[in-house]
């Protein structure tokens, strides 16, 4: 069956090398199992404009000749270079991730917000989606059709993020089609975030801002194995639940494989205000618990984030938060002096090492 499905994808060619997929070397990989098949693809570039179509060509073709197979999954893949002469993190100064121990507390909207503050106060931000599996920065910058450029340097291809709001933003919903879930194994996400890090071209950065995926697992593991993190902020909603995830996020980060430093707690959703009772609070999802969880591990209360229409439609629409006089505006200017205090006291001690994982 596998040298069948390969005569079949010999019908498709690439526009630009002028090739079929087969002999083009883009056919990877084929996996069948039951009534289940799998083509990974291959491609010679770290950007190719004609991925998604022969994605789809692929899927089609497969659904034609493979009647009786249950599910069809064909999924892109991008090859590593390995970069010699030229880092795209060389010029940045501080890399921030900003976690969470669960899904749903906010994060993404805390750092989109959090970049455009600390951008509007003059720092040169960058802002990673590593949240391969779930990507909203797009969405939330209003970047959804922008498809980044590649660049040459010291005889590398690097990627040259978006910039809006005086934020540098790169994610992997650029490169792929927003409509299609990502049916991903582990290595092959990881892998990407990997190049995302060390393919970009950043430039001179103050913080680079690394929104990560909520939970603790393989992105993360990654993450720290790939780049020296300056330090980790971690989300989290007043709610009991909330704090208990909290606890194993925090954990992770100052276990002392891993060791990086946790430079505050942000609480999101503090409380609920209307825009017709501004100076009213309502504590919807409970009171305290970021203050208690800070106190617990003795870190610094980063910033309460007030639950109001704003924030919500901010994200919705590709616009962040950038009116300093309004509630939530305070919220965010007071979040990002109180991350930098932090991250000024953090950077009198020593610097972050990458992890080295060791097997035994």
């Amino acid at each position: 069956m596998h040298n069948e499905i390969k005569e079949w994808l010999k019908a498709i060619i690439h526009p630009e090398l002028k090739q079929n997929i087969v002999d083009a070397g883009i056919v990877s990989e084929i996996e069948i199992k039951n009534d289940q098949v799998s083509i990974v693809l291959l491609y010679k570039k770290p950007v190719d404009p004609f991925a998604n179509t022969i994605k789809r060509n692929v899927e089609e073709l497969l659904k034609l000749k493979l009647t009786n197979t249950k599910q069809i999954t064909v999924v892109n893949q991008f090859p590593e270079i390995k970069v010699k002469k030229y880092s795209g993190l060389s010029g940045v100064k501080n890399i921030v991730a900003i976690a969470s121990g669960k899904g749903g507390v906010g994060k993404s909207t805390v750092t989109a917000n959090l970049a455009v503050a600390l951008a509007t106060n003059g720092y040169k931000v960058g802002l990673l989606d590593g949240d391969v599996y779930g990507p909203s920065m797009p969405k939330m910058f209003g970047l959804e059709n922008d498809k980044p450029e590649v660049s040459v340097v010291d005889g590398v291809e690097l990627i040259k993020p978006l910039e809006k709001y005086g934020v540098k933003v790169l994610s992997i919903g650029f490169f792929v089609d927003p409509n299609q879930a990502l049916i991903w194994r582990g290595a092959m996400a990881t892998n990407a975030l990997k190049q995302l890090i060390e393919q970009t071209e950043w430039g001179e950065l103050d913080i680079l801002l690394i929104d990560m995926p909520p939970g603790t697992g393989d992105i993360h593991l990654t993450l720290v194995q790939t780049v020296a993190v300056t330090g980790v902020a971690i989300v989290t909603t007043p709610q009991d639940v909330a704090i208990a995830d909290v606890i194993k996020g925090i954990s992770m980060f100052r276990n002392p494989s891993i060791n990086v430093p946790v430079l505050g707690i942000i609480e999101n959703m503090s409380w609920f205000t209307p825009a017709e009772l501004p100076n009213n609070k309502y504590y919807i999802f409970g009171k305290g618990g970021g203050e208690r969880m800070a106190k617990q591990f003795n870190v610094p209360l980063l910033g309460q984030i007030p639950l109001v229409q704003s924030i919500c439609e901010s994200g919705d629409h590709g616009k962040p938060v950038v009116n300093a006089h309004s509630p939530e505006g305070e919220a965010f200017r007071l979040l990002c002096d109180n991350l930098l205090k932090s991250l000024e006291e953090r950077n009198k001690q020593e610097p972050t090492k990458k992890v080295e994982i060791k097997y035994k």
